[in-house]
């Protein structure tokens, strides 16, 4: 007997809900302009921060003269790493000084942070202050930083706290991370030189990628308060406020309770906001005047001093047998991480994507080794797919060139060497559903074999994506007049994580979404949530509201017999009516069983919690493949690439939101053309000059061709209902 359909496994009632094209949660409030996002907030006697950088990439400081700019009416505090030495920050090694005090590190690097009645006073008063630098040798390349003989950018690295265990030596002072994936003769350089030199051909290449900034249209924003008690109250533009605030903690050396973080409407993300910076300074500012600090970015700093993505060097070394089958990878990447290892969350310090270069294909003997480096320049993190738009630029780019040397066709050359079921990625990926030749199959029926245009070219590439694991508790709360509320502290960056939620409860309890609010709410108020990123808010977010509808439904079965007394066996909840389990017919709605059961004031509130299931090495995961293929047509004189047809084919679980769904895929591709075709933050002499949307450049709508969407359903995800990201 074949597997279930989609429609089969799932029930024709849950199926036709989740087809609806969802309402978003956050959409009235984003349209009417309601939405409060951080910029927005107004509070009683508000402050406003400037802060002065430095002008010089690498340098030690001789002296800072703030005296004429505390003489200046309206200003009403001025900080100097004087003040704030020994204090530095990060998400997971704690590497970057709130305000620098010894040396600065890259051209925009904090040297005084100003608080002031206005902006433009504050702004003023930052450009009075006079400071003597004394010029050091910038190390502006990776290569470089590596030498033996390189300038150590951090000496005092041994002293800095490593939140969550204790930080491995790296083996060169500027390595600020590790991240390795090692496989069959890989374990042994002998023995993968003699897998290399038995081999048919050998190719060996270089790839580059630039910096690039995140794109999202507001600003990193933040407002800080503190109390009579002493809490500090930071309302903020972050999309991990749990780690923020135990982050703070540690940089303070203060108990994580006098943090409470709140977040509103995040205009934007892809990635960057999980790492912000402003935050550490408004306290001090605030401590210092007794009144509230806001601190918004200029896109100057945005672009010269924030979170961008890492640019890189990949050197890669591939051998293939006489047959077109790959046999061994060999792969240095290394990662210019800029002047701070702060933005990094993951223990290694390095990008888990890194590694990816080959990950959807077999290959039986691999050494992947990826590092990231301090240089003197702007500290780069987190941004959408870390590490694995690098890698898989890298790696895809060389099995075309790959193929083109050995005369086969570079699909057909894919389909030969995509990883089937039960083999691991050359990453060492193990899958619980492989769809790589499926999706490269889509391609080839959808595209790849129509009749060719005379001046055109075709390209393909083939990716996979893990879906992200953790933990995830949400409660409701049920009030006599029918109304649920679902408090939670997880952001909604525009990805829809609050429609997920809603969405997911009303399907599994056949209530109507319209009864269901999902409110925002701060650490101080809801349990402890790792945020938004890693491919995980519909997997933890839908399973945990999944859980919720059950507990809600096995709630009101326990009390059904106090609110209807005629109740028979089989009754049930369907479209938001109790109905009888043999007639169908309504026995009463939902609101008015709610006031039967549930003491008006005294909301009935009931909490769950989902845990990902934990994969152990070698055990299957899950994951999402995907395959792009474009036809450009190139101008022979000048180089210039136009997009004539994009098609995108994607491995999805069910489709919760599918109007989000959708952009999710589109935005996916419109980012991947910017990446390769137009973005980039151009340096010279360590400064940052892409200083604004407009010199950095984002894709337009002329820029991106119509995109084509094959969309390839399982309902084996682990999400709720089979869900799976599709980010």
């Amino acid at each position: 007997m074949s597997a279930p359909t989609a429609a089969e496994a799932l029930g024709p009632e849950v199926l036709e809900r989740l087809a609806r094209p969802e309402a978003r949660v956050e959409a009235r409030g984003k349209v009417t302009g309601a939405a409060v996002y951080a910029d927005d907030r107004v509070v009683e006697g508000l402050l406003h921060a400037r802060f002065l950088g430095s002008p010089i990439p690498h340098g030690r400081i001789r002296s800072i003269d703030t005296a004429r700019a505390r003489a200046m009416p309206g200003v009403r505090a001025v900080l100097t790493g004087a003040d704030t030495e020994g204090r530095r920050f990060g998400r997971r090694l704690l590497d970057r000084p709130i305000l620098a005090w010894d040396r600065v590190l890259f051209v925009g690097d904090r040297l005084a942070a100003v608080a002031a009645d206005t902006p433009e006073i504050a702004e003023a008063a930052a450009a009075e202050i006079e400071v003597d630098l004394e010029e050091l040798p910038p190390v502006l390349d990776v290569r470089a930083a590596l030498a033996a003989d390189a300038p150590v950018l951090h000496p005092d690295a041994a002293s800095y706290v490593y939140l969550g265990g204790e930080r491995k030596p790296p083996s060169h002072p500027n390595i600020q991370g590790r991240l390795a994936a090692i496989h069959g003769a890989g374990e042994d350089p002998e023995a993968l030189a003699a897998v290399f030199s038995s081999a048919a051909h050998v190719f060996e290449h270089v790839f580059r990628t630039p910096r690039e900034h995140a794109g999202y249209l507001e600003p990193q924003a933040t407002i800080v308060w503190v109390d009579e008690a002493g809490v500090a109250h930071v309302w903020t533009t972050n999309k991990t406020p749990y780690n923020l605030r135990d982050q703070m903690a540690a940089a303070f050396g203060e108990p994580k309770e006098r943090f409470e973080i709140e977040g509103g409407a995040i205009g934007g993300d892809f990635g960057g906001k999980g790492y912000t910076v402003n935050e550490y300074a408004c306290l001090l500012l605030a401590r210092a005047t007794g009144r509230p600090v806001k601190a918004v970015a200029s896109p100057a700093e945005e672009f010269g001093a924030m979170n961008v993505r890492h640019a890189s060097e990949m050197r890669l070394r591939t051998a293939v047998d006489a047959d077109g089958r790959l046999l061994a990878h060999a792969a240095d990447l290394l990662f210019d991480g800029g002047a701070y290892a702060g933005a990094k969350p993951l223990p290694h310090l390095s990008l888990a994507g890194g590694v990816n270069t080959l990950a959807a294909y077999r290959v039986p003997h691999v050494r992947i080794e990826a590092r990231t480096v301090y240089t003197n320049t702007v500290p780069a993190g987190h941004v959408r797919s870390p590490g694995e738009v690098q890698a898989l630029f890298a790696g895809e780019s060389q099995l075309d060139i790959i193929a083109r040397a050995l005369g086969v066709d570079p699909l057909e050359f894919r389909v030969r060497n995509a990883v089937r079921p039960g083999e691991a990625g050359a990453a060492g990926d193990h899958f619980r559903e492989v769809r790589a030749v499926e999706v490269l199959e889509a391609v080839r029926s959808e595209l790849w074999d129509r009749p060719r245009v005379a001046g055109r070219g075709r390209g393909v590439a083939l990716g996979v994506r893990h879906v992200g694991p953790g933990g995830l508790t949400l409660r409701l709360r049920l009030s006599s007049d029918g109304r649920i509320q679902v408090p939670t502290g997880i952001p909604d960056q525009g990805a829809g994580a609050a429609t997920v939620i809603r969405r997911v409860l009303a399907a599994t309890a056949s209530v109507d979404e319209a009864r269901i609010s999902v409110v925002r709410t701060s650490t101080a108020d809801s349990p402890q949530d790792q945020g938004v990123g890693g491919s995980r808010v519909t997997h933890l977010a839908g399973r945990a509201a999944q859980l919720l509808g059950e507990a809600l439904s096995e709630w009101l079965d326990e009390r059904l017999p106090a609110a209807v007394p005629t109740v028979g066996p089989g009754a049930h909840l369907h479209d938001d009516r109790l109905v009888d389990g043999a007639t169908g017919e309504t026995l009463a709605t939902f609101d008015e069983l709610a006031a039967r059961l549930v003491e008006p004031g005294t909301p009935v509130e009931l909490t769950v919690r989902y845990e990902a299931p934990a994969h152990g090495h070698g055990e299957p995961a899950d994951y999402g493949f995907a395959a792009t293929a474009v036809e450009v047509e190139v101008d022979r004189e000048t180089g210039a690439v136009r997009l004539t047809d994009a098609l995108l084919v994607a491995d999805v679980g069910t489709v919760i939101n599918p109007v989000a769904h959708r952009g999710q895929l589109e935005g996916g591709f419109a980012m991947g053309v910017g990446s390769a075709l137009i973005e980039e933050l151009t340096i010279d002499g360590g400064a940052v000059t892409s200083l604004s949307l407009a010199d950095a450049r984002l894709p337009a709508s002329t820029d991106v061709p119509p995109l084509r969407i094959v969309q390839l359903p399982t309902t084996i995800g682990p999400g709720a209902f089979g869900s799976k990201m599709a980010g």
